[in-house]
């Protein structure tokens, strides 16, 4: 039974729809932005070209390759084994880290996604709704209820005091 449970789980949790939303909706903000970086771009244009327009190519190849002959000649064949290891053991921590990392990120787009639909949808926040029942006062008792409290126990029908009482109950249960 545990895997049929697991696949209830696994189709009933909107969790990955609410990070499609999330994307989605985080898509749109970002292309939004778009129209302003073209406008960014065409007035940088000239002078990034100009500049790669002027460059002497045989200068650029001479630097590429101080580069390349520092990097040979700073390797020592005796701890390449070393390094390859250490390098596998960094590689393998780094996994573990981008692992949690994207996790996170999820769980963070996932929540904005259900942000984002509770908003299309026109709903409100849970939070803001926790928030307006602590805030919201108790609805004030009407004038035959408050009379009724005040009469002894002995001169109330039964039958009202039960309906007070439920109506009470049923104003709290609401709220």
């Amino acid at each position: 039974m545990a895997i049929a449970d697991d696949l209830k789980k696994t189709l009933t949790d909107p969790t990955p729809l609410y990070f499609a939303a999330g994307t989605a909706d985080l898509a749109v903000q970002q292309a939004k932005k778009v129209p302003e970086l073209i406008e960014q771009l065409r007035a940088e244009a000239p002078a990034r070209i100009e500049a790669v327009k002027n460059t002497d190519p045989k200068a650029v190849q001479e630097a590429v390759t101080a580069k390349v002959a520092e990097v040979i000649g700073a390797i020592d064949p005796k701890k390449i084994g070393e390094t390859a290891q250490d390098l596998a053991l960094r590689g393998v921590g780094v996994a573990a880290e981008y692992a949690v990392r994207a996790k996170e990120t999820y769980d963070k787009v996932a929540e904005h996604g259900e942000q984002a639909v509770r908003a299309w949808r026109g709903e409100v926040s849970e939070e803001i709704v926790d928030i307006a029942v602590v805030v919201e006062p108790r609805p004030e008792p009407t004038p035959e209820a408050a009379a009724e409290e005040q009469q002894p126990a002995a001169k109330k029908p039964a039958a009202r005091k039960s309906t007070a009482k439920k109506a009470v109950a049923t104003a709290d249960d609401a709220s």
